[in-house]
């Protein structure tokens, strides 16, 4: 496959951003993946600060693929949620200000049927961040993977059009005992962001854990074989199992994608 889409996790690589970014470049990567919730509060990077991290990023010869910003709640959880809404605007905004298109987070439990009053929560909740995301030029993506597919694609397709979009993350698919492939034909052109990571199945859904890529049952040959039918030209993340040894993990990534 082209590895030139493959997007790196700056937190894994070093302490701080300036050093990540460098190794970042060293191991041929063209894009970097920020952590809004660890080391980059959206609340607190100033305008100097964002014309620090552009200078950084254009010495390295780096786009930023992504904010990642995971919240402990979801967006039909009730508790805390105007703070969330907040913060998550906040992230929303701070990708655009850094050149990416996309937020990364998971939206919480789906409720199966609209007649529970969590289901009109959340429908609520998020178009009113994907009217702000519209406004600012960035978009919520949800992982598919620990919420199901069909479900993700039920719930997008109850919003305004351009609320919500979907990131893949073929492990968390695997462990919550979905087809990564399969989910990619269903959600179409709802995938906004791809997380390649791989994992092998527990006994039960969700009971499974993440593997080093290659190494478990991620059939990623029938992944890239279905996002090139349905067109998906966007970055393809990539997260180490193992942070310590997260630039030699990184690069046999690449390698083993490459070989594809």
């Amino acid at each position: 496959m082209d590895t030139f889409h493959l997007s790196a996790p700056a937190g894994p690589l070093a302490r701080d951003l300036k050093t990540a970014l460098r190794a970042a470049r060293d191991l041929g990567f063209r894009a970097v993946e920020l952590d809004a919730r660890s080391g980059l509060d959206p609340a607190q990077v100033t305008q100097t600060g964002l014309r620090q991290i552009r200078k950084w990023l254009g010495d390295q010869g780096l786009v930023v693929s992504g904010i990642a910003f995971p919240t402990r709640g979801g967006y039909g959880d009730a508790d805390r949620l105007e703070g969330r809404i907040a913060a998550t605007k906040a992230a929303l905004k701070l990708a655009y200000d850094l050149g990416a298109s996309v937020v990364f987070n998971h939206v919480g439990d789906i409720p199966a049927t609209a007649d529970d009053p969590a289901w009109r929560l959340l429908i609520d909740v998020l178009a009113d961040i994907g009217g702000y995301s519209q406004q600012v030029g960035a978009t919520l993506c949800a992982e598919a993977g620990r919420a199901a597919p069909a479900d993700l694609a039920r719930l997008i397709a109850a919003l305004p059009e351009g609320s919500l979009a979907c990131d893949v993350v073929t492990g968390s698919l695997i462990v919550h005992g979905h087809d990564p492939a399969a989910a990619i034909a269903t959600l179409g052109d709802r995938v906004a962001a791809v997380h390649a990571t791989d994992a092998v199945a527990g006994a039960f859904a969700g009971r499974g854990r993440a593997v080093i890529l290659g190494t478990g049952q991620v059939e990623f040959a029938s992944v890239f074989a279905t996002l090139e039918e349905r067109g998906y030209r966007g970055w393809i993340g990539l997260e180490p199992v193992e942070p310590r040894d997260s630039r030699t993990e990184l690069t046999a990534a690449m390698d083993y994608l490459r070989a594809l």
